[in-house]
């Protein structure tokens, strides 16, 4: 356990560390690894959503790679089963009698990429419910613990609709972040082509470890949050609800539902990620303003009026957040 303040600032230097060794590889991109990096910290899953093409497989096999940690990776499709994804009892012989043995599936692993999650049947999306949330696997009647640290991170690409399975909202909920992959710059996608098309690798050292990310968790959820800020935090959640006093003609014209307590503790966890990351160990108003788009935008659900009117859940919860008094 980090127990002084210089071994604090020592496990802040190594994030960082970690963060520039991602860099090295995924070009770009610097505020989805960030996001990505203040989801693992705070323990939760993430949602990424981007176009084919843009780098979301290889963002999490690098960052599995330089975590040390233990990576699994399932292609959803139509066909894709439940116990392809937890595992399943298998009958094996054992001293000549017939027995059930317990064969692991793909989920037991550290840092498991469910991709094109939106592909799979709600059947089978629901079978990463329990493990996303309990960290736990139940198979018949035995129960099974998956090994900390745990972390889902789901891909989907929001331009494609037929052949898929849109996640429903208590699903999304269990995403800590949703976060948008966005296309790279021309300077970006030069360098992306020095490095995939040439013979240049990227050697990549590993700078956490499992143990790391496990007392880093730890710290965090003692990190202070003074009241002024929790409240904030607290306003802004709440002024995405249409039915509450005091909501505004924008918020009612717009959305139909608001965002559950989930995302008020999404918001606390991850703005003590980033202030931990920074440094900082006290959390600020720009802090909750930093991640509360990424932890809301699919927590918020939007009305006819939005969808006729054009307003994306992004442009909703920026304008909740101008509006919201500090």
């Amino acid at each position: 356990m980090i127990q002084n303040e210089n071994e604090l600032r020592d496990m802040t230097a190594k994030i960082n560390a970690a963060e520039a060794e991602i860099g090295k590889a995924i070009i770009g991109q610097k505020a989805v690894i960030r996001q990505v990096l203040y989801a693992m910290l705070s323990g939760g899953n993430v949602l990424l959503e981007g176009v084919p093409g843009l780098g979301k497989t290889q963002l999490v096999k690098t960052i599995a790679s330089v975590c040390s940690m233990d990576f699994s990776r399932i292609q959803f499709t139509p066909d894709l089963m439940p116990a392809d994804v937890t595992g399943t009892n298998l009958i094996v012989k054992e001293d000549g009698q017939n027995v059930f043995r317990f064969q692991k599936g793909p989920v037991f692993a550290n840092l498991l990429l469910a991709d094109e999650i939106n592909r799979a049947t709600p059947k089978t999306q629901s079978a990463l419910l329990e493990a996303m949330q309990e960290h736990t696997v139940t198979v018949g009647t035995e129960t099974y613990r998956l090994e900390e640290p745990f972390m889902v991170l789901a891909t989907q690409n929001p331009i494609e609709n037929e052949g898929t399975y849109p996640l429903p909202e208590a699903q999304l909920d269990r995403f800590l972040f949703k976060i948008q992959v966005d296309f790279p710059t021309l300077a970006e996608l030069k360098e992306i082509m020095d490095i995939t098309v040439t013979n240049k690798k990227v050697d990549l050292q590993p700078v956490l470890n499992g143990n790391d990310i496990i007392n880093i968790r730890s710290v965090i959820r003692d990190l202070p949050i003074a009241e002024p800020v929790a409240e904030y935090a607290l306003k802004i959640v709440v002024a995405t609800h249409p039915e509450v006093p005091g909501a505004t003609d924008y918020v009612k014209k717009y959305i139909t539902c608001g965002a559950s307590p989930r995302a008020a503790q999404a918001i606390y966890q991850t703005a003590r990620a980033k202030a931990f990351m920074e440094g900082r160990f006290n959390v600020s108003f720009e802090d909750i303003q930093t991640v509360a788009l990424p932890a809301l935008r699919h927590r918020v659900v939007l009305g006819f009026e939005a969808i006729a009117d054009g307003i994306s859940a992004d442009e909703v919860i920026k304008g909740i957040i101008s509006q919201v008094s500090k």
